[in-house]
């Protein structure tokens, strides 16, 4: 660890309370140039957004206790134990607590799970023994963001965010861009919890059995990303942010597609539900609030999106394909907006 690094400790707090952390979920739009033809691997673009997200408390105990709040989060309970000893034997704070997950993100699921359980733990240890470390620190003693730096990013800051990828020695991607989306715009969110994306070793092996992404793919990702995506967001155009958003998906939806049966969707269902949604037509004028939609899958999935450009086309689409019987049983469906913010934090202690 160097010297900027170390934790900078102040006296601890004497009366027993507790530290409840809360971290939103995100979802991964795409890797800029995954197969480094310039040298640097991956870059993100992602945003993070409201209605999903990570509860973890911590406090005082005699002894050391994990305990979560259903099935979901006590699934994670071994992560969690895992990520406790690792910041102990960083900080050197080795004190008996009581950690409970009170909600996880689905996991393997697209929008981050690991790293914001990973970062809410850290940042819940790190208020708790005053230790002012910043968050790419952890994210570095936990082990997280070795492609995408969007998870980071928005533990700290929401919005849309774009990273250049991550540093040698393990550092964390360096944020390029941030960009708040438009208050008016929302996110059609499409679950299918029956199937899970890769992660670990088997996304690995996967994207180390991928062929390369040519040089001129990746530019053509980073010249949607600067001049249609970021500005569209920013200027609250949301025609080119859209054709962005569809191109990045389709080229980077075909470049892994090998690693996922051949098909640009972990889940057919997912990917049926999102590609009407982006072609769907409703209301008296096809594209009366925006654009059409800007649709994909997170990560590895299995969870879709479509981006539209108001509440009303969101749920106009909803209901449409509700009607239209394209929502198959095992999907959930939601509408989201895109947050402005990153974690937040509960400390009930009198200092």
């Amino acid at each position: 660890m160097i010297a900027s690094e170390l934790p900078t400790r102040r006296p601890a707090a004497s009366i027993d309370e507790r530290v409840m952390v809360r971290a939103p979920g995100r979802l991964h739009l795409g890797f800029l140039d995954p197969s480094a033809s310039l040298g640097r691997a991956f870059g993100s673009l992602g945003v993070v957004i409201e209605g999903f997200e990570t509860v973890v408390a911590l406090e005082r105990a005699p002894r050391d206790a994990l305990g979560a709040d259903g099935r979901a989060a006590e699934a994670e309970l071994g992560r969690a134990r895992a990520h406790l000893q690792r910041l102990r034997d960083h900080s050197g704070c080795h004190g008996p607590l009581r950690l409970r997950l009170h909600q996880v993100l689905p996991a393997h699921a697209g929008f981050g799970s690991g790293t914001q359980l990973a970062l809410a733990i850290g940042r819940a240890f790190a208020l708790w023994h005053r230790l002012e470390l910043p968050t790419a620190t952890l994210a570095q003693w936990l082990g997280r963001g070795a492609r995408s730096g969007i998870g980071i990013a928005g533990f700290d800051q929401g919005g849309l965010l774009l990273d250049g990828g991550p540093g040698a020695g393990g550092r964390s991607a360096p944020v390029l861009a941030r960009v708040a989306l438009p208050d008016a715009w929302r996110i059609v969110v499409v679950q299918d919890r029956a199937v899970q994306g890769l992660s670990g070793e088997a996304e690995k092996r996967a994207i180390a059995a991928l062929p390369a992404l040519p040089r001129a793919a990746a530019a053509d990702l980073c010249h949607q990303v600067l001049m249609r995506v970021l500005p569209g967001a920013a200027g609250a155009e949301f025609a080119p942010f859209a054709a962005g958003i569809n191109r990045l998906q389709q080229v980077l939806g075909e470049h892994f597609a090998p690693a996922q049966s051949g098909r640009r969707y972990a889940s057919d269902a997912v990917g049926s539900l999102v590609e009407w949604l982006g072609q769907a037509h409703v209301g008296n004028e096809p594209d009366a609030d925006g654009a059409g939609a800007a649709i994909g899958q997170s990560s590895w999935g299995p969870t879709g999106f479509a981006i539209v450009a108001s509440q009303a086309r969101a749920e106009a689409l909803v209901d449409a394909a509700d009607a239209a019987g394209v929502i198959a049983p095992e999907l959930s469906v939601s509408v989201v907006r895109a947050s402005p913010r990153g974690a937040s934090v509960i400390d009930t202690r009198v200092s």
